[in-house]
């Protein structure tokens, strides 16, 4: 997920900010509006691009093979991912608990001031779980099952839900299509990461593949939301440690729950996030190698 001005996330990003301008000026800011925004980014990042690959396919066919790839390599997102993790880790690792959580604050909303070293590194490695279906495989998957317009539809509708999707006032029912689709869309990728998970934990050293099948099944409706439990879930019980705990949020208190087994020691330490690293990115690499193969 390569950083440049220029980058497909952030023109979907401007076009719904302005066409979302645009239906509120109209008067459509409720369900019709959402529905109106999808349908126009839909119109114009997966209709309008793939027309145009198509287009200069036509006159230039390795042009079109250059900037599909491009596209593809732009829009999986776990190395940037793991660079961000890794900000927070080194932070850590110089006792500069300030930069930790300002680190921090890009990966997660909740409040950073009362975290600590151990409440740094598991949002660290929840973040790291969780986007493993957001930025990973589910656009792997909608890759494999529908070439690049599904691709580009998946990421429209993910950008919608991290810009709009959220229950406020102003967003309930503007964001309501896009958090809506969202679901559906992650809702099988979701449960492939957890299978994938498991089956990487299993060949990993110092991971449990069985507890990680098992945390996942038990664990995954904790969290809310149909998707986001089944891989963060799955990686706590694949590290042998707790994750979430105490989470604070406009300065109240909104949950002590606590993913993994019992008997299992929070997630605090170095090696913890050096384990969650490799184990996201062994997932990463066999969700890349299925997906070839089933390309």
């Amino acid at each position: 997920d390569p950083s440049y001005r220029a980058h497909p996330v952030r023109l979907i990003g401007g076009t719904l900010t302005l066409t979302e301008r645009a239906l509120r000026r109209a008067g459509m800011d409720g369900y019709t509006g959402g529905i109106l925004l999808f349908l126009v980014l839909a119109a114009i990042w997966v209709i309008g691009v793939t027309a145009m690959l198509i287009t200069i396919g036509a006159m230039f066919p390795a042009v079109t093979w250059l900037l599909h790839l491009f596209l593809v390599y732009s829009l999986l997102a776990l190395g940037d991912l793991m660079r961000h993790v890794w900000r927070v880790e080194q932070a850590l690792m110089r006792d500069d608990i300030s930069a930790a959580r300002q680190a921090i604050s890009q990966l997660v909303g909740r409040d950073i001031e009362r975290m600590d070293a151990g409440a740094c590194r598991r949002a660290a490695i929840e973040s790291l779980s969780e986007n493993l279906t957001d930025g990973f495989t589910s656009p792997l998957f909608w890759y494999v099952i529908a070439g690049l317009p599904g691709l580009l539809l998946f990421k429209v509708v993910s950008t919608m839900d991290s810009m709009v999707g959220y229950r406020t006032p102003r967003y309930l029912r503007f964001g309501w299509c896009g958090a809506r689709l969202d679901d559906v869309m992650t809702y099988a990728p979701a449960r492939l990461t957890w299978l994938l998970l498991a089956v990487a934990a299993a060949a990993l050293p110092r991971c449990s593949g069985r507890k990680a099948l098992a945390s996942g099944f038990a664990q995954h409706a904790v969290l809310p939301g149909p998707n986001a439990g089944w891989s963060e879930a799955p990686a706590a019980g694949a590290l042998e440690r707790r994750l979430v705990g105490p989470i604070w949020l406009d300065g109240r208190l909104v949950t002590e729950t606590w993913l993994g087994e019992a008997d299992d020691p929070p997630a605090e330490s170095h090696d913890d996030v050096v384990r969650a690293m490799t184990l996201v990115g062994a997932t990463g690499v066999i969700a890349a190698v299925l997906s070839c193969a089933a390309l």
